[in-house]
Order: C-alpha cells, then structure tokens, then sequence
C-alpha cells in the first residue's frame, strides 16, 4: 500500500542569512561615527553585526563598500535638511544662519551620546581609503554645490567666497564637536559667523 503525501517544499540553497541589512547599516554607521572610518576594522563590523567575514562580504562586498551604504542613511537620517533650510525666497543671511544653527545643534558633543559627535560625511573626507573618502566627497560635494547655487541665486559675485566660508565653518563645527565642545559653545561660533556673512552681504 503507498500513499501520496505532499511532498515538503524544496529547501532554500545556501545559508540563510541571519541579520537585517538595514539594521546592519544602522550598527555600522554608530561604529563609524564614534571611532572613525580608519579605527573600524572589519572584525569590528563583524563581531558587532554578529556575522562571519564571508557573510560580510557577501552582503556589503567591503568595508568601503558597507561605508557608502552608511553615508547614504546617515546623510537621509541623520544629515542636515538642506531643502528645508534654503528655500527659494528666504533671505540668504538668513538661512544660512539658519543652517550652521542647525549644524551646531546636530554636531555637538552631549552627555547622553558622547561618540555621536560631528558629520560623518565631513570626518569621512579625511580617512585613508581612496574609495570611502571618493564617497564621502560625493555626498559633500553636493552639498556645497547646492549651498553655492542658493547664494547665487541672489548674490552671484558673492557666491564662491561665501560658499568657502560656510563649508570651513561647518567643517571646523564638525572637528570642534569631535574635540568634545558641547552646543552652547558651538551654536556660539555659528552665531558669530552668521554675523559675518550678514555683514558681508550688506557691504
């Protein structure tokens, strides 16, 4: 006597994989922020991720590589709202000041997460893969051409001088909360360069 059971389902080929990609990227992107893309091995990523090498590098295909997918969480999560803060027809002075404000608050260093401190896109442009500083300065690239493009608009002769100054100013706000300056100090620096560009504007 037979009887025509059903048959199980063909089992999948390959291991299953065991973590959440998204989540991964969420883990890696508080390493890099807190010690720096040179100081995160992949051994780190592993252990923190709670997967094998193999299993890392089937995912992310390397570290540049898990580092660009970082970049471009933490720049859609985490960066500053550029299209909200340069709206067309905001005074220019005004937005700006606006932005660096923002960039204080979001930089600095606090008590509830010390390592969270500074812009992961700045601080990248200053690691020592070629790769994961070209991806860094992609991102902030297009941040500055839009910061310069929104000055323009209104002010073109003063455009690239002003655009200059407002990336050194959010680059030296990012270095000055990796040093450990908290926002009062911080929104300072940016009150006083918001001034700067203010006086600039109405020479």
């Amino acid at each position: 006597m037979t009887t025509n059971l059903p048959r199980p389902p063909p089992r999948p080929r390959g291991r299953p994989r065991k973590f959440d990609p998204d989540q991964a990227v969420a883990t890696a992107q508080d390493l890099f922020l807190a010690r720096g893309y040179d100081a995160v091995g992949v051994a780190d990523i592993t252990e923190a991720l709670g997967i094998n090498p193999p299993s890392f590098y089937a995912a992310f295909g390397s570290k540049a590589g898990l580092f660009a997918r970082v970049l471009e969480r933490y720049t859609r999560c985490n960066g500053l709202p550029l299209d909200a803060l340069l709206q067309p027809g905001r005074p220019v002075a005004e937005a700006l000041a606006a932005l660096l404000e923002e960039a204080a608050r979001r930089y600095a260093a606090n008590v509830a997460d010390p390592a969270a401190a500074g812009c992961l896109v700045l601080e990248g442009q200053r690691c020592n893969d070629p790769a994961a500083r070209d991806a860094a300065s992609a991102l902030n690239d297009a941040a500055v051409e839009a910061i310069r493009a929104f000055i323009a608009a209104r002010h073109p002769r003063q455009a690239e001088a002003l655009t200059d100054y407002v990336g050194a100013v959010l680059t030296g706000l990012s270095t000055a909360a990796r040093a450990g300056q908290g926002q009062e100090r911080l929104l300072a620096t940016a009150a006083l360069a918001a001034q700067a560009i203010r006086a600039t504007l109405a020479a």
